[in-house]
């Protein structure tokens, strides 16, 4: 043999002595002086000895040549490595085993494979990984002609053979796979599955001498070779991921430390990789190397750098020597993708101080020119790259395909920066492989395709999953036809035989134990497979061929096969994300980016496009697509980019430049879309957390992309209709298809409704663009019905697939079976659908693992997958036809997917993250509520619609509690569908029964049962009520009715009695219009036939302020107006709105000194075509306003020139005897027809004011006035005011006629009955009330129980309940008068007995009211008034015994039809202003009341509750007959069941009941304490029990009836007992009564927010728990993928579900961290008493400590307070949380105690800024800080930018501030400047738990 020297280092001498003096003095430890080794062979007679320094080892000649290691040693080798080599030639000397161990790399490798070939030893070498089995070891079955034998691994085969065994990855193997091998090591000893034993040489020598060989044959004992020896690989555990060595099998190795090579060693290396660089920049680049891998730079969690990939970058540099340094390090060492801030900032501390920051100075590549195959030599390729200014021309391998130039293809749209990115991968092409970073859809696919064409490589992709196992990767089994096992040769292999450029998709997914498998391939480009093929690099392969001068063929024969030269990888994967422990559930993209991986690639990151880059890529692409939607698409998605907050940042990866494609391939199809829905269907923005959806619609809006509102009503246009085989939905059509399998074409009920309409529409637009469709939505929508009908009506055949917890990739694309001993594979509905072009429907996408469903990604995407049993789908025909095995994806196939939204409580895997931008996405939300209604008219046509509109209203709030948080549950469409049907079916049956059906799953839930009773009720879902329970008012009978006098009307006779009037007039002069702002407020109004029937039908609250007074309420429709006047303001709702809408008018009527003047304002309100407006009258100063309470305008009317005089009446405004003045009126009896007449009392002037026209009609009277009635519109009757003298003026229709006719004023004489016509003034009549109607005739008759026919007109006044007048006012004779006289006259009665009225009123009535409450029915014949108490006979209204309740006041309703009266009280209001007097001027009673269609009124009281009530006896009947219709015929007829048997257990007396030792939970009987639903002991939700007591245990609680049915004396018993455990509980924690209650104050108000978020929390700390597939066990399931290994005998083929260990060496999970800043500031006590801030900020905070107890090891939180004496109050500790009610209360008392006697001023900016740093510099998981603060910012001259800066600051800590409603609108300004998403304003108190419950839920728990 020629003999190999090889010699001490020959690198430039130069070089040496230079380092010499600089590291001199450094490397102490004889550095420089070291004993060097020199490596000989020298050629003896007795065979070779190879000498490493003095150690020397005879060589043996290999009897398998081809597996000695060639070409690993290189010509110079480094002094470190000879030492290694000696070491390990001692222990192989010795006989031991050795154990590499060191940094990730391919040095141990490599110095284990040069030592085996400088002693020609034959290798066995194994990769471990997570999925090695002791089989891959010892021995593995496989199956020949039916019969199954054992086939020897590695390790055996080793042993026999005398070969070395290397094993890999000690650390990837599973704990319990390596202990095998302990034997084998220790004794040389192994018993084999097949019977064999493995003995040690010595001791097979001994039993030779003894017996003979067949002897021990016989008895299979096989010798293990004197030369067999393991050679063990590994990294150090500690430091790095991975199981740690098992002790046993760590003491039978012997360790040496193999560190990367000595700074000398390795500059010498270096200077050899690149001869032509300076050797200042390549000491400068090892520098950075070492520094980044020293200890120091670990403590930092900076990754250690891959020094073994610098000779690769040097060679780099040494063709392109202008390369940037920095640039270079970034290829190594991607520092930005991978690294925090401050580990940034620590690499280019380090690469600055080494002068490697010369990113800037130096010269990108700037684009590929041309690629031309090389002449000399088949698979390289010349590339041109063009740097700085020069073209730089070098070679690089190439595929077998011809190269195309660039650019050249349609598909491609070159960008500058990606024609960089792809001259900077031709360079690094050049040495390595590559791996691409990059957001999803940034295009690194498109850029990977468009790489391999210019080099004509083909590409075999290999979509990585989370579960892939390594078997996956290289080689799975199949059976031959004949029933032999045998391995097939995976994508990976056989792409590296065939040079083809490998596609690694989501390397980010992949388990590193896994990908391990790869890293020699990667390095060495040699493989091992499971069958004992090996795949060796080319030039090895060519060496070993020379060598032992054997043939291609006989090399294939001894299974050895070359690597093809131009074979390279390129990887793909997703940004790590920074900071996340890498054990977090669901793989993700963790911190995949470890040491190891960074040895293996070099990476380059695809950076986002610049917002230029986009535009043109999207308009190359999407030619016709309106310019300025794709300006404002890209705004948009950079601006949320660019912030630094997280939210956005999610936002818009959502919008990546795929899903920004999608819309403008769309938009420009349908130009006329609006972008703001693109943009929300693409982040789904329905079911984004409310926080992410406000920052989404605040940068919307910041972009000024309009989203147009919704229509309230939905277009009916939308249709879908079917005519010559064209399917038209809406606007869209599209052919119907035609297909082969009628049979599979869905079939399906639907009821179409405009809204599913739309969205099928949707649908159908993306459909014809080719997309694949993703649906998202609550359950019960619908989502299966639309596509069901959406292929129904397309005609398409679908397969339909349905995903689950246990899906895998397997059962996704195959499901293998055996028959007769072969696997068959049967085709999944998925390939089906592929094949055949069916449409696939994936339903419950969400439920399976998200790396299963990825798969779906490469499907999509690229049309390319590969199935299990070797098939593989493609989309391209031509390549189909070239290729066996695959199957051409059929061009008709198309995916739609369905899966539930993402989040809490569905907790399904977030398919929408993962895939969402590879399908178009559409939300299905639950019908609006017309649609919804409509489309129940069609379950139900039968059910009344009133039931249907209450179902629809009452789960239209459900669902909106539902997403704001305050219920779990989103009921959903598919649940009232069922309640209908119900009701269709059984119509006797009560809907309030019905709707339990839906709601019984919660009846357990106290807290979240009365959130639904409540909104059921609000409804009027009667739920609970009995059919008894109905309370209407007793009916008193009304006295006869007698005729009391006639009423004349002089019309002849002489001209004294006929007055004319004269009029004039003119146009009104209008000042104005000012807009004003009006607001809206949610209008809650509760339905009052809850639980019992009254005359009351709904109520609500008008949110008005304390202090205010209402002053008059008027009507129009189904409008009802409210004028308060303290101050004014108008407010309008309808009587079934949403809203409430208000108008402030302060600056039209400054408020004076209250109570100087007290304004009184009356409302008008107008007619069509002026609807929706009003006319305001105030009647001191005689202001007209005309408001317009749709768009704000408000209009001053002056209705006289002269009127303007200066108001100087306020002087002395208490003397009372001034008052009397009068004020002016207003009569508004036909304001509906737009015209209104003011008067002044005392005055002798009527003013008609035409608002139409404009006009003022000015009438002089002869006559002083007191009030004015219209009885017509042309007749009105005027009193005079000391007379009371009654007249009648008529007047022409027409003011504004040319003969601008006169008025005539008529006399009204008044007679008694008894006198004739005589002028006796008996009893002259004030009317309160004049109809300006009359009473239809059958209400006269009934009235006056005689058939009449005749005008009439029906009067109130004090002394009767009503009067009719026939005849008047249009028959000249003279007018009956009809009177319903009361037995005392109302003027008469003394206000004595009013007590508790008084008490209200002030006592003191200084005039006349001015509201007299009065109003007429006329078709239901009613008069009813609001009375106060002291004017109602109550003690005929109530039995003796019964105390009248608290009343505002009683209506009185006057029937005329059945003659009786009756009092209906109205109850008292909530709040009273505190201007008793003012308010007793505006009505007697607390109520103000107006009439309201046809059979009722609406009262509002002074505290501003507006009631409705009906009244009409025939719509209280049919009401009444609906309300016990809805609770159900339960008329107590028995449901005849023949078996009864009773328990026959009585309740016993109470007791606390033995304690469990053991804390099992007790269900039922009466012995254990903490049980449930048993008796008489204490627990939760039982019978006669004393007090709940609750262990921890589900709660099973005993029916209502049960417990109703435990007698008295025992329910007292459990009440006392109650309360004593209660007591004790107290005196446990210490703990007063008092505080008690105070405490319970706080969390009372806070409990359902704080029951939500901690079932959330549970729910999530269940997700986290949930359990992973272990597989090769020996019980459980069987593993699809071990079926061939179950065939031929082997164990452990199964799989089971358990806890999946945390990887050991993985980072613990550390808790989130949280600090809620309270303000506690002076003004928060002091506005406290305004609007209760501190008392909400005390709750939130009782909040936070209550939801989060017990969960401190997940979230550890502190409490600080800020306040004028400084920023850091410290309220709780993170380390001292409070334990119980009394420590919690402490913290609340100090937070008060605080705010009360704190300086003034303002540190939230401080406490913000500090709290932010704080937290940061703490470990956690995730950090978050809230500040509550009111926004008194401005007052101490913070800038709100300061602010916004002080809550971004550091991307690392999420802040939010939640300001409490403030001065003014000071909060919602703040909120415009801050960043969206981040702050709350609470306007009102009560939401800032609700906005902490908020926060909590989209942040915290998103990603718990």
């Amino acid at each position: 043999m020629h003999s190999l020297i090889v010699c001490k280092g020959t690198a430039a001498a130069v070089a040496t002595r230079r380092m010499r003096n600089i590291l001199g003095p450094v490397l102490g430890r004889d550095g420089w002086t070291w004993r060097s080794h020199e490596v000989k062979l020298i050629n003896t007679s007795s065979g070779d000895i190879v000498t490493i320094g003095e150690i020397s080892y005879q060589l043996k000649t290999p009897r398998n040549p081809e597996l000695v290691p060639v070409r690993h040693i290189s010509d110079s080798l480094p002094q470190t490595v000879a030492h290694h080599l000696r070491w390990i030639m001692q222990k192989d000397l010795l006989g031991q085993d050795v154990f590499l161990v060191g940094p990730p790399g391919p040095l141990r490798r490599s110095i284990a494979m040069q030592y085996l070939e400088l002693t020609r030893r034959e290798v066995e070498y194994v990769s471990l990984s997570r999925d090695t089995t002791e089989t891959d070891l010892k021995q593995r079955r496989e199956i020949r002609s039916g019969t199954a034998f054992y086939i020897d691994q590695c390790a055996v085969r080793a042993a026999t053979e005398g070969r070395i065994l290397v094993l890999e990855g000690l650390e990837k193997a599973e704990r319990n796979v390596l202990p095998v091998l302990n034997n084998l090591l220790e004794n040389r000893e192994m018993q084999l599955e097949d019977g064999r034993f493995l003995m040690s040489a010595e001791r097979y020598d001994k039993l030779l001498q003894e017996h003979t060989k067949e002897e021990l044959d016989v008895w299979k004992i096989v010798r293990v070779s004197e030369d067999f020896r393991v050679i063990a690989l590994g990294l150090p555990v500690p430091k790095y991921k991975g199981n740690p060595l098992d002790p046993p099998l760590r003491s039978r190795f012997q360790a040496r430390d193999i560190y990367y090579l000595p700074f000398k060693d390795q500059l010498e290396l270096l200077y050899t990789a690149g001869p032509n660089v300076a050797a200042e920049r390549v000491s400068q680049m090892l520098s950075l190397a070492t520094t980044l891998c020293s200890q120091e730079s670990s403590t930092l969690g900076l990754p250690d750098f891959p020094v073994d990939n610098l000779p690769p970058v040097l060679q780099l540099l040494n063709v392109f020597p202008m390369l940037s340094s920095q640039q270079l390090v970034q290829r190594l060492y991607p520092y930005h993708s991978m690294l925090g801030r401050e580990g940034r900032t620590a690499v280019e501390g380090v690469l600055s101080r080494f002068e490697l920051l010369d990113g800037h100075r130096q010269p990108a590549p700037g684009a590929v020119m041309r690629v031309a195959p090389a002449r000399d030599q088949e698979g390289r390729a010349d590339v041109t790259l063009h740097i700085g200014d020069k073209d730089v021309t070098f070679q690089v391998p190439a595929g077998t395909k011809e190269p195309r130039p660039p650019n050249s293809s349609p598909a491609f749209i070159s960008t500058p920066s990606h024609a960089q990115l792809l001259a900077e991968m031709m360079q690094s092409h050049m040495v390595k492989d590559m791996c691409l970073i990059g957001a999803k859809g940034c295009g690194k696919s498109v850029i990977a395709r468009e790489f391999a064409e210019m080099l004509g490589y083909s590409i075999e992709p290999v979509m990585l999953y989370q579960d892939m196992t390594a078997r996956d990767l290289l080689q799975q089994r199949y059976t031959l036809p004949n029933g032999d096992t045998a391995w097939r040769a995976s994508p990976l292999v056989t792409a590296a035989q065939e040079g083809k450029l490998l596609l690694l998709d989501g390397i980010h997914r992949v388990n590193l134990g896994t990908l391990s498998v790869l890293s020699r391939l990667l390095h060495d480009r040699e493989l091992s497979l499971y069958d004992g093929t090996r795949l060796l690099r080319w030039d090895r392969y060519q060496t070993l061929k020379e060598q032992l001068q054997l043939t291609d063929l006989q090399l294939q024969e001894r299974s050895i096969y070359p690597v093809h030269p131009s074979f390279r990888v390129l990887a793909l994967a997703e940004p790590p994300v920074v900071g996340s422990s890498s054990s977090s559930r669901g793989g993700g993209n963790q911190q995949w980016l470890c040491p190891e991986l960074l040895t293996m690639f070099l990476y380059h990151t695809v950076t986002p496009l610049a917002r230029a880059e986009e535009i043109s890529l999207i308009q190359g692409l999407t030619p016709n697509v309106p310019k300025e939607a794709v300006e404002q698409l890209l705004h948009l998605t950079h601006s949320l980019r660019k912030t630094n907050d997280p939210t956005a940042q999610s936002l818009a990866s959502s919008l990546s430049t795929r899903q920004l494609l999608r819309i403008c391939r769309r938009l420009s199809q349908y130009p006329e879309e609006n972008i703001a829905h693109a943009v929300n269907k693409a982040c789904l923005s329905r079911f984004l957390p409310s926080l992410a959806r406000a920052s989404l619609q605040k940068n919307l809006a910041n972009c000024s992309i309009q989203d147009t509102p919704e229509p309230a009503e939905l277009p009916q246009g939308h249709s879908c209709t079917v005519e010559d085989g064209v399917l038209t939905i809406g606007s869209v059509s599209a052919p119907v298809y035609n297909p082969d399998e009628k049979m599979k074409v869905p079939d399906v009920l639907f009821y179409d409704n405009a809204q599913h309409m739309m969205v099928m529409e949707d649908m159908l637009k993306d459909f014809l663009l080719g997309e694949h469709l993703l649906l998202v939505g609550n359950q019960g929508v619908g989502k299966n019905k639309i596509v069901d009908r959406f292929l129904h009506l397309l005609n398409r055949p679908r397969e339909y697939l349905q995903l689950h917890r246990d899906t895998t990739v397997q059962t996704l694309t195959l499901q293998p079976s055996v028959r007769d001993g072969i696997i068959v594979y049967e085709d999944s509905p998925l390939v089906t659908a592929v094949k055949l072009g069916h449409i696939l429907v994936i339903d419950e996408a969400d439920k399976a693992p998200t790396n299963v469903t990825c798969i779906l990604k490469t499907l999509v995407e690229s049309g390319e997958m590969i199935l299990a049993d070797g098939r593989r789908i493609v989309s391209d025909l031509r390549e189909a036809g070239g290729r066996p095995n695959s199957i051409a994806m059929h061009p008709d196939f198309r995916m739609l997917v369905l899966a539930n939204r993402p989040g809490f409580p569905f907790l399904g895997n977030d398919f929408f993250a993962a895939l969402g931008d590879i399908f178009s996405c559409h939300t299905v939300d639950n019908p609006k509520p017309q649609a919804e209604l409509a489309m129940l008219k069609q379950y139900g046509p039968d059910v009344p619609d009133a039931t249907l509109q209450k179902l629809v209203a009452a789960f239209g709030e459900l669902r909106s509690m539902a997403d704001q948080g305050t219920i779990t549950y989103p009921y959903s469409t598919r649940e009232v569908v069922n309640i209908v049907k119900h009701l269709q079916k059984f119509p006797d049956e009560g809907l309030a029964n019905v709707v339990r059906n839906v709601f019984d799953f919660d009846s357990y839930n106290k807290d979240m049962h009365e959130v639904l009773v409540g909104a059921l009720h609000k409804h009027g879902i009667p739920i609970g009520a009995k059919p008894s329970s109905v309370n209407l008012a007793k009916e008193l009978p009304l006295p006869e009715v007698r005729m009391s006098g006639y009423w004349a009307i002089n019309q002849e006779g002489n001209a004294r009695r006929k007055l004319l009037c004269p009029t004039e007039t003119h146009p009104i002069d209008i000042k104005g219009p000012v807009f004003l702002r009006v607001q809206g407020y949610p209008c809650d109004r509760q339905e009052s036939r809850a639980l019992s029937f009254s005359e009351e039908k709904a109520h609500w609250q008008i949110p008005m302020n304390e202090v205010n007074i209402i002053c008059d309420v008027a009507t129009k429709d189904d409008m009802v107006y409210v004028a308060t006047c303290n101050p004014v303001s108008l407010y309008a709702m309808k009587e079934r709105g949403e809203t409430i809408h208000c108008m402030e008018l302060y600056d039209v009527f400054p408020r004076t000194i209250s109570g100087v003047w007290q304004p009184f304002v009356t409302i008008a309100a107008l007619g069509s075509p002026l609807e929706g407006q009003v006319v305001l009258h105030e009647e001191q100063s005689n202001t007209v306003l005309h408001l317009d309470m749709v768009t704000g305008a408000v209009r001053r009317l002056v209705l006289s020139p002269n009127s303007e005089q200066p108001a100087t009446k306020a002087s002395n405004w208490w003397s009372s005897s001034k008052e009397q003045q009068g004020g002016y009126k207003m009569c508004c009896d036909f304001s509906h027809k737009n015209w209104v007449l003011f008067y002044k009392e005392n005055g002798n002037q009527l003013e008609v004011l035409d608002v139409l026209e404009g006009q003022v009609h000015s009438i002089s009277l002869p006559i002083n006035l007191k009030a004015v009635f219209l009885v017509a519109e042309d007749r009105w009757l005027l009193l005079e005011n000391n007379t009371n003298k009654k007249y009648l003026l008529t007047k022409p229709m027409h003011m504004g006629a040319e003969d601008s006719g006169v008025c005539q004023l008529h006399t009204i004489n008044e007679d008694t009955v008894s006198s004739g016509h005589g002028a006796s003034s008996g009893e002259v009549c004030t009317p309160q009330m004049l109809s300006s109607d009359q009473l239809p005739n059958e209400n006269l008759s009934a009235a006056l129980d005689q058939k009449i026919v005749s005008p009439n007109r029906l009067l109130a006044d004090t002394g009767s309940y009503a009067r009719v007048i026939v005849g008047f006012p249009d028959l000249m004779s003279p007018n009956e008068v009809y009177s319903f006289k009361r037995p005392v006259d109302l003027s008469e009665i003394k206000s004595s007995e009013g007590g508790g009225h008084m008490f209200f009123r002030g006592g003191l009535r200084s005039s006349v009211a001015k509201q007299n409450n009065c109003v007429s029915l006329l078709s239901a014949n009613q008069v009813v008034r609001a009375l106060p108490p002291n004017l109602v006979p109550l003690k005929e209204v109530y039995p003796k015994d019964v105390t009248p309740p608290m009343t505002a006041a009683y209506l009185e309703v006057t029937d005329l039809n059945s003659k009786k009266v009756k009092y209906i009280p109205v109850p008292r209001s909530m709040t009273v202003s505190p201007y008793t007097n003012w308010l007793s001027k505006v009505s007697d009673s607390d109520v103000l009341l107006a009439g309201l269609g046809s059979g009722g009124v609406v009262t509002v009281d002074m505290g501003g509750y507006v009631r409705l009530w009906e009244t009409g006896l025939d719509n209280l009947q049919r009401s009444l007959m609906e309300w016990r219709n809805m609770i159900g015929s339960e008329d107590g007829r028995p449901i005849q069941i023949t078996i009864q048997r009773d328990s026959g257990l009585d309740v016993t007396a109470p007791k606390h009941g033995k304690t469990d030792p053991r804390n099992d939970p007790h269900v039922g009987g009466n012995q254990w304490a903490g049980g449930t639903g048993g008796r008489d002991t204490a627990g939760l939700g039982g019978r006669g029990g004393p007090y709940r007591l609750d262990a921890g245990h589900k709660v099973y609680q005993v029916s209502q009836a049960e417990k109703d049915a435990v007698p008295e004396e025992i329910r007292r018993a459990a009440r006392e007992m109650g309360e004593k455990a209660f007591k004790e509980r107290l005196k446990e924690i210490d703990m007063s009564e008092y505080d008690a209650a105070t405490y319970e104050r706080f969390s009372k108000a806070v409990r359902t927010q704080v029951q939500s978020l901690r079932i959330i929390l549970d729910s999530l700390q269940a997700k986290g728990k949930e359990r992973q597939w272990l597989k090769n066990q020996a019980l459980g399931e069987l593993d699809d993928a071990k079926i061939i290994d179950g065939l031929t005998g082997e164990k452990a083929i199964y799989k089971r579900r358990g806890e999946l260990d945390p990887e050991l060496g993985s980072p613990q999970q550390k808790p989130k961290r949280l600090r809620v800043l309270a303000d506690v500031s002076g003004s928060m006590y002091r506005f406290n008493g305004v609007d209760g801030r501190l008392e909400r900020s005390m709750e939130a905070v009782c909040m936070v400590m209550e939801a989060l107890e017990s969960y401190e090891h997940k979230f550890k939180y502190d409490i600080v307070g800020h306040s004028g004496d400084g920023c850091d109050i410290e309220l709780v500790r993170a380390d001292k949380v409070p334990k119980n009610n009394k420590q919690r209360l402490k913290v609340l008392q100090n937070m008060h105690a605080h705010a009360q006697f704190c300086m003034s001023g303002d540190f939230t900016l401080e406490g913000t800024e500090a709290g932010i740093r704080e937290l940061a510099r703490e470990e956690a998981d995730e950090r978050f800080v809230v500040v509550l603060s009111d926004a008194n910012l401005e007052r101490y001259g913070i800038r709100p930018e300061r602010f916004a800066r002080a809550l971004t600051s550091d991307a690392e800590v999420n802040a939010f501030a939640i300001f409490i409603g403030s001065l003014g609108d000071q909060a919602e300004r703040l909120q415009k400047t801050l960043p969206a998403g981040r702050s709350f304003v609470a306007m009102d108190t009560k939401q800032i738990p609700q906005i902490l419950q908020q926060i909590f839920t989209s942040t915290m728990l998103s990603s718990a």
